[in-house]
C-alpha cells in the first residue's frame, strides 16, 4: 500500500496567548477512517474562540486556529464513515469526535462522552480552508437553511436548543431567557416557536423592542428587584445565557413550584443556591453543554420548519482580526460569520 500523501491546510492562527491571528499553513496529519474532510465555506465566531485565543481556560495550544461553527462541503470521507458522502453540505460545532462506546454515547448523549474531542482543543479549527471531524459530528444542513447564516446554530444555537428539547420544556410553560445576545436571541425564537409564553430579561432597555420582535411576550429589567418581585412564582423554566452575576435569589423566587433555573452562560462567580428555596418549591438549578448530533439534526429541522435563523454580521475570512475586535468590544449583533 502506498503511504498517504500529506496535505497542506491554510488557516489563520494565534501564535501566542492573545496574539493577532496570522496566515498559517499546516499539515493536518493522516486522516482517520472515521473522519470526514470538509471544505470550509463559512465559519461563525463565538466568545469561546476569544477565550481560546487568550487561553482563559488554560487548555489552549499554540499556534491555534480557532473556529467551531463551520459550514462546508464534504470533499473526502474515511472508510468507516456512514450516512455521508462527498458533496454533502454539513455543519460542525464545538465537538469533533466521541468514542461511540461509552454509556453516554450508547444512550445518545455523545456531548457527555468522557473522551469527546473538541474541534479547537489540541487541533486546528474552522478559520481555515479545510477542517476534519468524525462523521457523527458532521451534521447535514437542510436545504431550506441559508448556509451563509447557519454556522452559529452549531454552537450558540444548539447550546440553547438542547435544554429546551432535553429537559422537558412544554408548549404550555411560561419561560424566561436571561441575556439577549448571541445565545439569548436564538433562545427567544426557539421558545416562541415551541409554543411557550416567553419573558426576556435584559438590563439594556434598548433591547426591549428587538426582544419582542424575536419572540418575547414580555420584557423585564434583569437588575430591577421590584420588577422581579412582581412576577415571583410565575415561571416554569428560566434559561440563563448571560455570563454576568445577577441576583440569583431573586430569579429563584421568580420560579413557580417545580421550576428550573438552567445555566448555559458561563457565569464566572459561584452561584449561591439556598437549600430552603429549592426544598420549599421543589425547584432545581442545572446546567448543560451542547447537544448530541441527533439533537443538532432535530434543531436544524425545527429551524427550517419555523424559519428560525441567527441574526448575523458578515466579514471576509481575511478580516478575521477586525471581526474578533468587533466581537470583543461587544458590538456584534448578534453573531459574526466569516466568509471564505
Amino acid at each position: 500500500m502506498l503511504p498517504a500523501m500529506s496535505e497542506t491546510f491554510h488557516g489563520w492562527a494565534a501564535r501566542e496567548a492573545g496574539g493577532k491571528l496570522e496566515a498559517f499553513d499546516f499539515d493536518p496529519g493522516e486522516m482517520r477512517p472515521e473522519q470526514v474532510q470538509v471544505k470550509v465555506e463559512s465559519c461563525g465566531i463565538c466568545h469561546s474562540d476569544l477565550s481560546m485565543i487568550h487561553n482563559h481556560w488554560g487548555i489552549s495550544q499554540y499556534p491555534l486556529v480557532p473556529g467551531h461553527e463551520v459550514i462546508g462541503v464534504i470533499e473526502k470521507t474515511g472508510d468507516q464513515v456512514k450516512g455521508l458522502k462527498v458533496g454533502d453540505r454539513v455543519g460542525i460545532g464545538w465537538f469533533a469526535g466521541s468514542c461511540l462506546s461509552c454509556h453516554p454515547c450508547l444512550t445518545g448523549r455523545h456531548q457527555l462522552c468522557g473522551q469527546a474531542e473538541s474541534l479547537i482543543v489540541g487541533r486546528h479549527g474552522g478559520f481555515a480552508d479545510k477542517v476534519r471531524a468524525n462523521g457523527e459530528w458532521a451534521v447535514k444542513l437542510p436545504s431550506a437553511l441559508d448556509p451563509d447564516r447557519a454556522g452559529p446554530l452549531f454552537c450558540g444555537g444548539i447550546t440553547v436548543f438542547a435544554p429546551i428539547a432535553d429537559l422537558g420544556v412544554r408548549p404550555t410553560d411560561r419561560v424566561g431567557v436571561v441575556g439577549i445576545g448571541g445565545l439569548g436571541h436564538l433562545a427567544l425564537q426557539f421558545l416562541r416557536a415551541w409554543g411557550c409564553e416567553v419573558t426576556a430579561f435584559s438590563s439594556n432597555p434598548s433591547k426591549a423592542e428587538e426582544a419582542r420582535k424575536l419572540g418575547a411576550h414580555h420584557v423585564v429589567d434583569s437588575t430591577d428587584s421590584a420588577a422581579l418581585r412582581k412576577i415571583a412564582g410565575t415561571l416554569d423554566f428560566i434559561l440563563v445565557t448571560a455570563n454576568v452575576t445577577l441576583d440569583w435569589d431573586a430569579f429563584l423566587a421568580v420560579l413557580a413550584p417545580d421550576g428550573r433555573l438552567h445555566f448555559v452562560g458561563a457565569v464566572l462567580e459561584p452561584v449561591p443556591v439556598p437549600a430552603f428555596t429549592l426544598i420549599g418549591g421543589r425547584k432545581s438549578v442545572s446546567g448543560s453543554p451542547l447537544g448530541s448530533p441527533a439533537t443538532v439534526a432535530t434543531m436544524l429541522d425545527f429551524c427550517a420548519r419555523h424559519h428560525i435563523a441567527p441574526v448575523t454580521e458578515t466579514f471576509a475570512m481575511t478580516e478575521v482580526n477586525a471581526a474578533l475586535d468587533h466581537l470583543h468590544q461587544g458590538r456584534a449583533r448578534h453573531r459574526i460569520v466569516l466568509k471564505r
